[in-house]
């Protein structure tokens, strides 16, 4: 009598589970990206691919296209909203062109710490944007850090503002980028990130920004002798999945896909600023020279930025850049 009570138990909780079993299909989500696979970004994609399968037993999928074997930020962005790409994970400053109000996140000289920038991206204004972005066929699942931008170069040390002046630096593909350079003196020129090793390679351009973990991971340190840790820039990706992908899942594989992005959010922050901390003693030793601008240079290069801040404020949405700059004041108090 025991053993078929247990069976019939067993038949319950089995019919009970059916449904939600038969919720999840079998899938499998292409994720793009242009940053090499052993980048931090990559081993967070990686992550949540290992979360997608262990919450679905094994149906849902998620394979990792790095190096830009898909494209760049641009164009995959792009695809997802074609449908022809399920996920990629862009720098938020791509998404600009498609909703102004995404550029406040790039404003120079905004965020101090990564505590920060976590508060104010999971928090209401974070949120918000993330909410702009199914009208234009994408799904954001969570803000990936990619870190505070430094400037690399292959002509001389920068110890000051104006040092800046001169160099031919690649850009992001956007005009505050552009003008945020230009008004430092350099000779801003946009360009796909996966075009960048052999631009600096044929000395096509002098130097580029990005954080710390990126010059490690993609080797600039092979091109480039000379790197200033400016922080005039926070820069943050954003993890997306397709509109058109995310409206055929059922409502239990977008729960599932929801929770792996979440975990893998934290896995991502946490990798990357353990491997930023590691990666400037490491291009160090790979021989690159650093130097930092002291306080007074800092104030210089913010007062060359002044009208650059003024533009893309207004351009952005004064409102917009209001909000934000109100959230940082209080965490500041």
């Amino acid at each position: 009598m025991k053993l078929k009570s247990l069976a019939l138990a067993a038949a319950v909780l089995a019919a009970l589970a059916a449904p939600v079993t038969a919720q999840i299909k079998d899938r499998v989500f292409k994720v793009g990206i242009g940053l090499s696979d052993d980048h931090p970004q990559a081993l967070a994609v990686k992550y949540f691919a290992e979360q997608l399968a262990a919450k679905s037993s094994g149906k849902l999928v998620a394979k990792l296209y790095a190096g830009g074997a898909l494209g760049n930020d641009v164009s995959m962005t792009s695809a997802l909203r074609g449908g022809t790409l399920e996920m990629t994970v862009p720098d938020s400053s791509t998404l600009m062109a498609l909703i102004k109000p995404f550029g406040v996140l790039n404003l120079p000289l905004t965020f101090n710490t990564e505590q920060e920038a976590d508060a104010v991206l999971d928090g209401p204004f974070g949120q918000k944007l993330l909410a702009k972005l199914p009208e234009k066929g994408l799904i954001g699942l969570g803000y990936w850090e990619n870190g505070f931008r430094h400037i690399t170069n292959s002509r001389r040390p920068i110890t000051k503002a104006d040092d800046i002046a001169g160099l031919k630096l690649r850009v992001i593909q956007n005009q505050l980028f552009l003008d945020s350079f230009n008004a430092l003196g350099a000779n801003a020129t946009p360009m796909p990130f996966t075009e960048l090793f052999s631009a600096m390679e044929q000395a096509a351009v002098d130097g580029q920004e990005n954080p710390t973990a990126t010059i490690l991971a993609s080797r600039f340190y092979e091109v480039q002798k000379h790197l200033v840790l400016s922080r005039h820039m926070y820069s943050t990706w954003v993890l997306l999945i397709s509109k058109k992908t995310w409206d055929d899942l059922s409502p239990q594989e977008q729960k599932i896909v929801q929770e792996a992005a979440r975990e893998a959010t934290l896995y991502e922050r946490k990798t990357i600023r353990a491997f930023g901390d590691k990666a400037l003693g490491e291009l160090k030793k790979q021989g690159m020279q650093v130097t930092e601008l002291p306080p007074a240079e800092q104030a210089k290069m913010r007062a060359k930025l002044q009208p650059v801040l003024a533009k893309f404020s207004k351009e952005f949405g004064e409102d917009t850049t209001a909000e934000m700059m109100g959230d940082l004041a209080k965490l500041r108090k």
